[in-house]
């Protein structure tokens, strides 16, 4: 369903973790980084992102749980515009409507006792409970499997799900969790200190913004799509124990 028109900001950045591996960043159209910084590449443009994206939905219609009791929950930032593109693309395959709803994992992190600053919240908007659903929680980059154990937790607040599976658009290795990622788009071997950043382009403004089903504002059109791996200094830092959670990020995804 959609509704008029309507505005969207001029600037809509998300701001990045320092203490971060990956984050997604939130751009205007036509907002881009720095196509000559050598520390950057791009190893997912918006076909390939929307390609991967199709053929992980064609993986879940093709496995055993089902779609009766599939229940999408998406992990701010980034995983909030790839759950909605599964979603319709989940919706053009088999002519089912998914329940999409979003996740704050941020009060359930394991450094909260140790960081110096507030966290940031984010919104939580569940359509329903999850009692007895197959839930897919979908992430854009997985890496230490922190975040996803921080999303079971925040998950458990809104039932007993029967099963819980995950969906990340990048895996780039170095888990310090025993977290399994069900369905994977792309296996990316990077260096502990590299940062993957899914940038995101917001529709335009005469786009149509899309109506949120668990009852919040509408919200734009996902725009343009790309994952960049920026490059960082060579080596895993020293372990300490209060070192940040490599997959720690303000930008929550």
């Amino acid at each position: 369903m959609t509704t008029p028109p309507r505005k969207t900001s001029p600037e809509a950045t998300v701001p990045a973790d320092p203490n971060a591996s990956s984050h997604s960043r939130i751009s205007p159209p036509s907002a881009s980084g720095d196509p000559t910084d050598p520390t950057e590449r791009v190893v997912l443009d918006d076909q390939a992102i929307r390609r991967t994206l199709m053929r992980m939905a064609h993986e879940i219609v093709e496995s055993p749980d089902g779609l009766d009791r599939l229940y999408l929950v998406a992990i701010p930032n980034g995983g909030v515009p790839l759950g909605r593109i599964l979603v319709e693309n989940l919706e053009s395959l088999t002519g089912v409507h998914v329940p999409l709803g979003i996740l704050d994992t941020t009060l359930y992190r394991d450094d909260l006792a140790i960081r110096g600053s507030r966290p940031q919240l984010r919104r939580t908007e569940m359509p329903s409970s999850v009692d007895d659903r197959v839930v897919v929680l979908v992430e854009d980059v997985v890496s230490t499997g922190r975040t996803i154990r921080a999303g079971m937790d925040a998950l458990m607040d809104f039932g007993r799900p029967s099963h819980v599976r995950v969906v990340a658009l990048i895996d780039r290795g170095h888990r310090e969790l025993p977290i399994k990622i069900d369905y994977v788009g792309k296996n990316i071997p990077t260096q502990y200190d590299d940062k993957v950043i899914l940038h995101v382009e917001v529709a335009d403004a005469d786009e149509a913004m899309i109506e949120n089903e668990a009852g919040g504002e509408p919200q734009a059109k996902v725009g343009e799509l790309r994952i960049v791996v920026r490059t960082g200094q060579a080596g895993r830092p020293p372990e300490s124990p209060h070192r940040e959670p490599a997959e720690t990020r303000e930008a929550g995804a």
